[in-house]
This record gives structure tokens, sequence and C-alpha cells, in this order.
């Protein structure tokens, strides 16, 4: 049965298991997430657009800081140690998040946004969404960073995408559940519900990943088994170096100068559709849980369309066009939306476009997108890569508030159109030359 599965999925003998357990992994980690994103959003609309964009200038800050800090964990610590450390901060952080909210909610206080809102209330409102907005691409990008640690270049061609629809099927299970949930009560304690089950979501996420670690130790079907690893890539090894060493790093290569400069693109893409979505949603929503619900229901409308995707359509298009472009496909679906939206801008387009820019990103550039990394030494990939993934990304979503800013006040979607046309050329082009430099450096090509 093992055996028909693995061929079903196109894995070889010996790595369903192991992809299994990634999935697994990845489950709890989006879910976990999914759980705090609407909350996140919610609070970030809650006092208006304009607050939302000073939050995004405050995130850009706090992202750098934070990268700089992991970058000095690294160069101390094991994997084996930082990445268990990395999401017990998130649980830790959650469990006093909670904890505020929870006795302000008892001394009669409300959320931020509503007429019981407090200083307290508002207070956590605002380092929640920076908090979450920094430490969520963190996240992810601690994840992929350990997948590529443990996958090669073939092996992730082939299972990433099914590592990535075990996290689509957990975002897709948390985005129902907190729709539903918001609809279900007013309460000033439904945040701090949401907060708890995220921590013990994450909890379980370590727990799988050292399971992981521990089967491709064991497998000669991983880097860090018996087929041979690199001695960099061994566990219980230190990455060595400096706390500052990721910015050299990027400043230093090219190819991950062009891979930091895709993030900023996509990120640029995904902030002008994001403000549009929440404005859309202040417009239509009048209490907190209404907008929780209405994130909710975005995000699992996403989801949706992602799974879809990455069953059907990811595998076959990497396969057959290629990293490059596969990479390309995101900026031709964010020009076509765009296009669309501005023949018909109408409220149901919005919805289509942004879950279908979405999938896109998740299903078929992600898995891409990681692939990258595969060629690129393990000492840069823990170090360039959330500085990437984290900073530079939060860069591209504060260009992109900017330039939503001055084309909301110009009032014309055509304008927005005949700006992201150049743009996307030049992000297509890019994302053919990094496919064909990943090619030359990968020693198996």
């Amino acid at each position: 049965m093992t055996d028909w599965a693995a061929r079903l999925l196109n894995f070889r003998r010996g790595e369903l298991r192991l992809a299994l357990l990634a999935a697994l992994f990845y489950f709890c980690v989006l879910s976990g997430y999914f759980f705090l994103r609407p909350v996140r959003d919610a609070m970030g609309v809650a006092r208006g657009m304009d607050e939302l964009r000073w939050l995004f200038v405050v995130t850009s800050i706090s992202s750098l800081a934070l990268v700089l800090l992991f970058g000095g964990a690294v160069s101390r610590m094991d994997r084996r140690k930082f990445i268990p450390a990395g999401y017990g901060f998130v649980v830790v952080c959650l469990l006093g998040f909670s904890a505020l909210l929870f006795t302000d909610a008892q001394s009669g206080g409300g959320l931020i946004g509503t007429d019981a809102e407090t200083s307290v209330s508002r207070g956590v409102g605002y380092t929640f969404y920076v908090w979450l907005s920094a430490i969520n691409l963190f996240i992810n990008s601690l994840f992929w960073a350990f997948m590529v640690d443990i996958f090669n270049v073939d092996q992730g061609k082939r299972m990433f995408a099914f590592i990535g629809i075990g996290g689509t099927l957990g975002a897709l299970v948390s985005g129902w559940a907190t729709n539903y949930i918001s609809g279900l009560t007013e309460s000033a304690y439904l945040p701090v519900g949401l907060m708890l089950t995220g921590a013990g979501l994450f909890v379980a996420a370590v727990l799988l990943m050292l399971a992981l670690e521990r089967a491709a130790v064991r497998s000669s079907h991983s880097r860090l088994g018996e087929s041979g690893a690199a001695p960099s890539a061994i566990p219980g090894e230190r990455i060595g170096g400096r706390f500052f060493d990721g910015i050299t790093s990027v400043s230093a290569s090219p190819y991950l100068l062009g891979i930091a400069l895709f993030i900023v693109f996509m990120a640029i893409s995904n902030t002008l559709i994001y403000f549009t979505q929440a404005n859309i949603i202040l417009d239509e929503t009048d209490t907190f849980s209404q907008r929780v619900g209405a994130f909710a229901f975005f995000d699992a409308l996403t989801q949706t369309a992602t799974l879809l995707t990455q069953i059907f359509i990811t595998t076959r298009v990497i396969r057959k066009l290629g990293v490059g472009w596969t990479l390309a496909v995101l900026p031709l679906v964010t020009l076509a939306g765009f296009a669309v939206l501005a023949i018909w801008p109408l409220y149901g387009v919005m919805a289509v476009f942004q879950a279908l820019h979405r999938a896109t990103r998740y299903a078929i550039s992600r898995p891409a997108r990681e692939t990258l990394f595969s060629v690129v030494p393990p000492a840069e990939r823990y170090k360039a890569k959330p500085l990437i993934d984290v900073f530079l990304y939060r860069g591209g979503d504060l260009a992109g508030a900017g330039i939503q800013a001055v084309l909301a006040g110009l009032g014309s979607l055509a304008l927005m159109v005949a700006s992201v046309t150049p743009f996307a050329a030049v992000w297509c082009a890019l994302s053919v030359a990094l496919g064909r430099a990943q090619t030359r450096r990968d020693p198996d090509q």
C-alpha cells in the first residue's frame, strides 16, 4: 500500500514517510498562523486605513531588528535548538498577548476599534499586528529552510507541492473554523481563544519537527541521512559566523540579490491587493467579530483555490515549465487581474482576483521559489533567507503601501494597470533569469 501511494505521488521508495511528516509539520504551522491572521487584520483596520499604513512602516523596521537578532542566534546555536526555540518564542508571546487581553476584558475593557476600547487593548492590538506581520514570514522562512536542508533539488521539485498541500489544508481548516467561531460571538474574549489555539498548534509543530529530523537522519533518502550530508548540514553542528552575515551574503551575491528583488516585486503586488480588500471589509462590516469573520472568509476562499491548484496543477507546471517560467506565472496573473478589475471594479471580481493571486503565490510560485535556495549553502540559507523573506518582503510591503496611497489619491484603476504593465514585464524577465541561474548552480543538472 505504501509503495503504491509513493508511485502515485511520484515519490521514490522511502520518501513517503518523510513527506508525510513534513506535510503534517506544515499543517500545524499554517493552521496555527491562520487562527491568528484574521485577528491581526481586524486589529489593523480597526482605526482606519491611515493607521494601517503607519503600521506597515513600524513592521518594516521591526522586521530588520528581528532578522538581525535571528542571525545572531543562528551563529551560536545548532538547528536542533534554534528551530524549536523560534517556535517556542512564538508560543510565549501568544500566551502574553492573550493574558493581557483576558485581564483587560475581565476589568470591563473592550477590543481596539470598539466603543469600550482601552489603552491596553489599543496597545496590544497595534503590537500584535506588527509582531505577527514580522513573525509570520520568519516562521515560514524557517520551515522552508529546514525543508531544503532535508531534501535536494530533485526531491524539492517532486515533493514540495505535496508538502505545501499539508500547509494549505491547515490554513483551510483554520480559515473556515475562525469564520464559523467569529459568527457565534461578539465577545471580547474571541481573540484570546484564537491566540491560545494558535499557540497549541505551534507546540505540536515543534514536536513534529523533532520527529522529522530523527526520521531524516535515519533515512538514506534525505540530505541528513546515510546518502551523505554535507558537513555543514549535519544535525548538531553550529552554522557559525556573525549576526550580520545575512546582509553581507545578499549584498555580495547577484543570485541572492535576484531572489530578493523577486520577493520585493511579489510583496508590492500583494500589498496593492491587500489594501483594496481591507477597504472593502472596513466598509462592509460594523463590529470586530464581523471583521474577523470577513478576513477569515477571504482566507478560506483563497486556501480552497490554493488546494485545488496544488492538487491538479502545481507539480505538472514545475515539471513542464521549469522553475523560471513557473515563477513568471505570478506576475502574469497580477497583470491580468488588475486589467480585469479596471474594466469591472466589482466586489465579486476583487474576491476572485484576490483568491487567484494568492493561490498562485502559495501553490505555484512558493514551491518553485523555495527550490532556488536548494543550491545555496546552509550558512547563507539560514541567514540570508530570513533577511530576504522577512525584512525585504516587508520593505516591499512598505513600498506597495506608498504606491497604493498615491494611486488611491488619483482614484484611477486604469492608471494602476498602466503602472503594473512594465512592472510585470521586468518581474517576468527576472523570474526566467533566476530559473536559469539555479540550473547553472545545480551540480545534478
